[in-house]
Parts: C-alpha cells; structure tokens; sequence
C-alpha cells in the first residue's frame, strides 16, 4: 500500500499535534534542522510545513491530509474535508488598534492594515465599510502601530501580546483552533480513508480520555441500591461482588469536570477507597 502522506504543522501547533500521536502510539522523532520527522508505523509519511500551506497543499493533492488551524483553511480557501476538531491551540482572530485612538477617526481617513490574514482581513474591512490598505506582514505583526499601521488584524489566545503593544481589540472577527483535515482525493482512495478513519478514531479516544478519569470504589450491600441509581457513567457501572459477599466494588468513567462534586456526593452515599486515576483513551 502507498504510504499516507501527512502534514504537520510547525511553530507553536506542533508540540500539541506531537503529543496527541504519542498519546495514540505514534512517538514523533524530529532531529534538528530537519522537515521529515520519524513516525514509528510503516505505512506514514510526515513531513513538517507551516500551518499556512496545509490546506493548499492537501488541495494540490501531494499530501493526503494534516493539521492546521481553520483560520489558514479559511484564509487560503482551500477545499479540504475537515475531519475533526481537536479543540486545541484555541485562538481568535482580532482586529486591534493602538490604545489611545479614537475609533471615530478610524473612519475619517484611509487606514493602513497590517496582517498575516490578507483575504480574511479584506472580507472583514469591506463589511465594515473601512478606506483602507492592506500591507501584509510575515509574522510579528504586533511591532507595525503605530508608526507602520493604524490596525492590525491577528491571532491572539488571552490578548496579552496585545495589551503589552499597547494595543486594544476593536472586534472579534473569528475564532479557531487545530483541525484534522483531509484532501478529497485521499478520501475517494478506500485504502487510504481507511488509514485516515482509523488516525480520526484514536485521536478522539485520546481526547475523550483526557476529558474523563475513572473512578473505583467500594459500596457496602445496604447502602449499594441508593447509590448506583445515582452514578454517571459512559454506559453503565461496572460492578463486582467483593470477597466475602460485604458489598460492591463499583468502576465508573466520569468526565473530569464532575469530580469536584460527585466525590463529596459519593462519600455521602456511603462509598468508600474511592481511588481516581487518568485514563489514555476512550473509545466507545
């Protein structure tokens, strides 16, 4: 079988998207001053771009699918299938201007624009209804106000960048984060589907398994009735007799952000060596 030729994305998705194929199997080896990381499974072939040109070139067909954000899809336009969203390297996409001016004046004259987002950029200033130019920046976009441009238009995850530029978001133009993608000629190739469906599905079980933890606990037989009917679980509880028939020992998944509140709760209920531990993956 030809191998599934992948795209990872360099600069700060990159350690995201490496982490996220150990956690499924895959320990991703980059050695220094190299594009063409080590993935330990015969049938992928990796390379390392910019998120910039994933979605191009997925389109082009040399590659068969990658990460990037939606935010670089949207900005080149490119027709890909996005597979998943893994939720990761969450940002918005702003529009900011030096603290101290007026939003009326922006109004009143033809402003300079700096970003990386030409066509995002252009969209959102024609709606707006701006005299404007567009001056396209190759990343630090932040350092162009106030001398080099009147607003910029960048990716931002708290806006603390922003703030220490001495700039302010004038509007929220959208958000993003990582997505799995595909070209559409690697999705009509059986073969190769298949090996994409199969990277979708551990992916997820990984990111279902960071959301959930398990907890194991022992319930005496009395109070045992109360208490199950009261558990959250994926499906339902996994319950054994203990030695000596004095009760149940009782597993469950739980999302983490139930913790807080079922552990008193289940303390209440009379459970008992309540132990939680992480889980690597969940597949349904």
């Amino acid at each position: 079988m030809e191998k599934l030729r992948i795209l990872i994305p360099k600069g700060r998705i990159y350690e995201g998207i490496a982490r996220l194929f150990a956690d499924a199997g895959f320990n991703i080896t980059l050695t220094d001053r190299t594009y063409r990381p080590r993935i330990p499974a015969d049938w992928l072939d990796a390379k390392i771009m910019k998120p910039q040109n994933v979605g191009e070139l997925l389109e082009l067909g040399s590659h068969d699918a990658g990460f990037t954000g939606i935010d670089w899809i949207r900005e080149s336009g490119a027709d890909v299938v996005e597979l998943m969203d893994l939720g990761l390297d969450r940002v918005r996409i702003v529009a900011a201007v030096p603290a101290e001016l007026d939003d009326r004046a922006l109004r009143k004259k033809k402003i300079v624009a700096a970003t990386e987002y030409v066509n995002l950029a252009k969209a959102w200033l024609d709606a707006e209804s701006f005299n404007y130019r567009i001056v396209r920046t190759y990343g630090a976009t932040e350092v162009f106000p106030p001398d080099d441009a009147d607003m910029i238009i960048d990716n931002t995850s708290t806006g603390r960048t922003l703030r220490d530029n001495g700039l302010r978001i004038v509007s929220a133009i959208m958000e993003s984060s990582t997505r799995f993608v595909a070209s559409k000629a690697a999705l009509a190739d059986p073969e190769k589907r298949g090996r994409i469906e199969e990277l979708a599905m551990l992916f997820r079980a990984v990111l279902d398994g960071r959301e959930r933890v398990m907890l194991e606990m022992n319930v005496p037989k009395d109070l045992f009735p109360a208490l199950v009917t009261s558990l959250p679980a994926m499906r339902s509880p996994t319950v054994a007799p203990l030695y000596g028939d004095n009760g149940y020992a009782v597993k469950i998944a739980v999302k983490k952000s139930e913790i807080s509140d079922l552990i008193p709760r289940l303390k209440r209920l009379g459970a008992g060596d309540i132990v939680e531990y992480d889980l690597r993956k969940v597949v349904p």
